[in-house]
């Protein structure tokens, strides 16, 4: 059992002539008691359970303090509790919550273990191969890891819907060191990887760490056929939109979205003919902008465009939207396979295409909430376990926000403001023969949010 803390008392301004004292000698007290609720989401999802059986353990069991599952849900909980360091971890392996969330209260093997692991057991898991070696005797597969973020997209939902639009996108995750695989970007401007990101509205659906000397579309064709072919399977009737940036304006995937049956919108990059198809509406635009005090106004047109015959198979549908803003032409043009009918030009881009900017917030989440950006370990291969293992934390908190927090003040709150509010909750622990209290700060603002999310997630585990 981990001793007491003795350090010295730190001493603050007297207030109404009492000396202000404090120190670490408060026993078994946690920072993290609302982490309670990522147990029941987890509960509700099966995340810890499943992620767990995508890795092998060849470690000898009579030697094994720690168990796969124990690792994973440790490492999971802490990243969405905002302990992206494994050297958190060995004081965080004496906490009484952490202990709670892994049903392990005490150490089985020795006195001197803790009930979770240190830093460098679960440093062990993260540098994990896909076959186990001597020194690292814990695999992993990645085929099941990648499938486990659709089938948890898919159990999300009670009914198959009608239509389901997917984005992508493609992002920095700079690197300030000599890791494998990192390459200067001139567009980011910084030494980085550039890992393609897929979602479905929150939900994440793929987080393919890459390397940053490629096109942004690379091997998106192939995410998107595993993730369509896994969808179809269980909605074989839903209408699929993908949705992207320029980036994603490539011969290969749109022709790959034309032969299986999905649609397809992505922004096109600019060029000298594309302008002079809307030299009329800019025209138009500019009139209209001067005629009302120089405020914007936009104007759309659609028409069939090809470049290069060698760059598309096929002329396809371009809508260009013809802005004036601040005196100045903004000309912008998206392609499309939807048709004109269903989706006019202004509709288009305005309320389908322009929603694309809301995955922005969704990566931001991931990457400074959840630390997907904390690719520090030497190899690739190292580094997407890390991105994995972020990415869990995203979506069992994005299960928390989803099955708890529907119609509350906080059923849009970001991950980070979730942690602050609802788990970052002192609370003292007290453990007796037949019950294990935790008693929260009677001062926690969030109490009523906090038991909303409580008996959601307990009516559905």
């Amino acid at each position: 059992m981990q001793t007491e803390c003795s350090a010295d008392l730190f001493e603050f301004a007297p207030v109404e002539k009492r000396r202000v004292v404090a120190g670490f000698d408060g026993g078994r007290i946690t920072s993290d008691a609302g982490a309670l609720l990522l147990g029941l989401a987890d509960r509700a999802i099966g995340l810890v359970d499943r992620f767990a059986g995508c890795f092998e353990d060849a470690r000898n069991p009579a030697f094994v303090e720690h168990e796969v599952r124990t690792l994973v849900g440790q490492r999971v909980f802490a990243m969405a509790l905002g302990y992206e360091d494994l050297n958190d971890h060995d004081q965080l392996r004496h906490d009484p919550v952490m202990a709670v969330l892994a049903g392990k209260l005490k150490p089985r093997r020795q006195k001197k273990c803790a009930p979770v692991a240190g830093k460098s057991t679960l440093n062990r898991l993260e540098l994990s191969l896909p076959a186990p070696s001597r020194y690292k005797k814990i695999s992993y597969r990645a085929e099941p890891i990648e499938a486990l973020f659709v089938d948890l997209f898919l159990e999300a939902h009670a009914a198959a819907p009608d239509r389901i639009v997917i984005d992508l996108d493609a992002t920095d995750d700079p690197v300030h060191g000599d890791q494998e695989g990192r390459f200067f970007h001139g567009y980011y401007d910084a030494w980085c990887y550039l890992p393609l990101y897929i979602f479905c509205g929150r939900h994440l659906l793929a987080a393919k760490l890459r390397t940053a000397d490629r096109d942004a579309a690379d091997g998106s064709v192939t995410e998107m056929a595993r993730i369509i072919g896994q969808i179809r399977a269980r909605w074989p009737s839903v209408k699929i939109v993908l949705r992207g940036d320029s980036g994603f304006a490539r011969q290969a995937l749109m022709a790959w979205c034309e032969e299986n049956r999905v649609d397809y919108l992505f922004g096109l990059q600019g060029n000298v003919r594309l302008v002079a198809e809307i030299a009329a509406e800019l025209d138009e635009a500019k009139a209209a902008s001067q005629a009302d005090d120089g405020r914007p106004a936009r104007r759309f047109r659609d028409f069939s465009y090809r470049p290069h015959k060698k760059a598309w198979s096929r002329p396809r549908r371009v809508v260009g939207k013809a802005e004036v803003t601040q005196g100045e032409a903004n000309p912008r043009f998206v392609v499309t396979s939807l048709t004109a009918d269903v989706w006019p030009a202004q509709a288009l881009y305005e309320d389908l295409y322009c929603a694309r900017g809301e995955m922005e917030n969704r990566i931001k989440e991931c990457q400074l909430d959840l630390f997907a950006d904390r690719t520090s370990s030497a190899t690739l291969r190292a580094n997407q376990l890390r991105l994995w293992f972020a990415s869990m934390a995203y979506v069992l908190t994005c299960a928390l926000r989803r099955i708890g927090l529907h119609d509350t003040p906080l059923q849009n709150a970001t991950c980070g403001s979730l942690r602050l509010k609802l788990l970052k909750i002192g609370a003292l622990v007290r453990t007796s023969v037949r019950r294990i209290k935790i008693a929260m700060a009677s001062a926690c603002p969030f109490q009523r949010e906090w038991a909303i999310a409580y008996a959601r997630l307990s009516a559905a585990a």
